[in-house]
């Protein structure tokens, strides 16, 4: 019998702390305490690591921190995070290349390094991590759910997924969810009163710095309408792979009509029929179809949080409700896919009104 391999103590922890800062800033719209969360998950994370026996030998923050809002180095400093300053971009992360570098190093200079935690969830992680599982080393992911790639998670395994929201205390996560609840509403009451012209009504940003002033979002009254899904439906880390995508290119009319049963369905169209107006406003011209092969690429930054076999089977499910075809057409050097609209479809028209 062959003996149980020694598991090595020690761990080093990467930190894309613009990864945390600006997901929290977004997603619960902006918190008050936004610092001291950023600090709670990486304190919280780092007993998690001791209390299963692993000693966190190193452990790296990554951001442009002059561009931040806080000044959390000091604190990271004596919690024993050593910071890493990196100058970002409007379009890139530029952290994400300096935490890989890092983290290779440590790699293959520090081999009594056994795990390898990162607090990240792009999927321009994978390289390093699968490079990292082929040497033989413990990898863990910490993130909050829906920032983290659905292609990366699928990748490390479910077992090896920290969510964040469980480095936070129950009370601090109803906070944050409630906040999120109440922006949310009152941004959605703003825009609905502004659609139907009524006049005297106030900014959505009036509207959330009353509820800030009051403790509690701002009411407007308002008639009865039909509840939009929330955009921060929970979602199953690992679930069952869907069936794979087919074109179906011999369908040439829209399939029966019904109405989309979840939310991520619903954001795929309206995304599908914002690159529409997009694709309009530069042509100068009405579009009538769109090239399937750049929309999956445009997708992928839309939906993160899927893998990519979920992502091309949500336009399984727009296809299978009516909301759209996918034919082929003949092209120079192969054939293509294109999808076409059915502005008929009562969810279209709710997305995308005044359509034919």
């Amino acid at each position: 019998m062959l003996p149980k391999p020694t598991v090595s103590p020690y761990a080093a922890v990467f930190i894309d702390f613009e990864n945390v800062y600006y997901f929290l800033k977004n997603h619960f719209h902006d918190p008050p305490d936004l610092n001291d969360i950023c600090l709670d998950i990486i304190r919280t994370l780092r007993e998690q690591l001791s209390a299963k026996g692993l000693d966190s030998l190193i452990s790296y923050a990554y951001a442009d921190f002059e561009r931040l809002a806080t000044a959390p180095q000091g604190a990271l400093y004596l919690m024993g995070v050593s910071t890493r300053n990196v100058l970002g971009t409007d379009h890139k992360n530029a952290a994400d290349m300096q935490l890989c570098i890092d983290a290779l190093e440590v790699m293959y200079t520090r081999p009594d390094i056994g795990t390898f935690v990162l607090v990240a969830g792009d999927r321009d992680y994978i390289p390093v991590l699968q490079h990292l599982r082929r040497q033989a080393r413990q990898v863990l992911v910490a993130g909050f759910r829906e920032s983290v790639s659905g292609d990366l998670l699928q990748n490390i395994g479910s077992a090896q997924f920290i969510d964040a929201r469980d480095l936070l205390a129950p009370e601090r996560v109803e906070q944050l969810e409630k906040r999120r609840t109440d922006r949310q509403r009152t941004l959605e009451e703003s825009r609905r009163l502004r659609e139907q012209g009524m006049t005297g009504v106030p900014s959505a940003a009036a509207l959330a710095a009353r509820a800030d002033s009051a403790g509690e979002a701002a009411v407007v009254p308002l008639p009865k309408v039909a509840p939009v899904p929330s955009a921060s439906a929970p979602r199953p880390v690992l679930p069952v792979p869907a069936r794979p995508f087919v074109s179906r290119d011999e369908v040439s009319e829209f399939a029966p009509a019904r109405r989309l049963a979840t939310d991520t369905e619903r954001r795929t169209l309206a995304f599908m029929l914002a690159e529409f107006q997009k694709l309009e406003a530069k042509q100068q011209r009405r579009v009538t179809e769109l090239w399937l092969g750049p929309f999956m690429r445009l997708l992928t930054d839309e939906l993160p949080e899927l893998p990519d076999y979920e992502r091309r089977d949500q336009l399984n499910k727009l296809r299978d409700a009516g909301t759209i075809r996918i034919e082929k057409r003949e092209g120079e050097p192969h054939p293509f896919s294109v999808i076409v609209v059915n502005y008929s479809h009562p969810d279209v028209q709710e997305l995308h009104p005044g359509e034919e």
